[in-house]
């Protein structure tokens, strides 16, 4: 996987098998999309006196041109179902029976989960954006300023003298490899987490 990967443990310590497991089901992303800009991976434990034993929470955040993709698989809390279901004796009842979501109490089953969702959601993404982007919906121009090939990414700088960040995937065919510095693009404009990136590049003439 080419694409930034960041992966957080909170309430547990730091794992290496569970780290190669996620840095495993991350790479298989770029089978639903090769628009991957960046890719987040939050692994958590809740604190003991909040649940019986440890339900894994995973929450994993794609950021793609024009969207950031969320998906949190979250164990449902049996206070919160109760409440839910309170006027409803038969389904109180059936509340105390283990949740569908006790697969979940195995880490390894959570990020599988939660993996096998973001697939789905890139999959969707795929479909709505698919011709989406117009030839002649160009953007303002700017010019490429920096290039880092091994980490696929770059930079542009503006007509009004502002540098703007980009990576490979938000690069349009014929793509980033065949960008050299210098070469005049055509953007689309986004706040992204560090500040203003480029959700789309278009080579001038293309």
């Amino acid at each position: 996987m080419n694409i930034p990967l960041k992966i957080t443990f909170r309430n547990m310590p730091p794992s290496k098998a569970i780290e190669d497991n996620v840095r495993e089901k991350a790479a298989k992303l770029d089978s639903f999309s090769d628009r991957i800009m960046s890719c987040r991976v939050i692994v958590e434990a809740p604190h003991r006196h909040h649940h019986k034993g440890k339900a894994y929470e995973v929450r994993i955040d794609l950021t793609v041109p024009g969207a950031e993709l969320v998906i949190n698989r979250a164990p449902k809390r049996l206070a919160a179902a109760k409440l839910e279901l309170a006027s409803d004796e038969k389904a109180l009842a059936e509340s105390h029976e283990p949740s569908k979501h006790a697969a979940h109490e195995d880490v390894y089953v959570a990020i599988r989960d939660a993996f096998n969702a973001a697939g789905r959601k890139l999959q969707d993404y795929a479909r709505r954006h698919s011709g989406a982007v117009k030839v002649h919906d160009g953007g303002p121009p700017a010019r490429v300023t920096k290039l880092i090939p091994e980490k696929r990414y770059g930079f542009l700088e503006t007509a009004d003298g502002r540098e703007i960040y980009f990576h490979g995937n938000s690069v349009l065919q014929p793509g980033f490899d065949r960008l050299e510095v210098g070469t005049k693009v055509y953007f689309s404009e986004e706040l992204g987490e560090k500040g203003p990136q480029a959700s789309t590049v278009r080579l001038a003439g293309r």
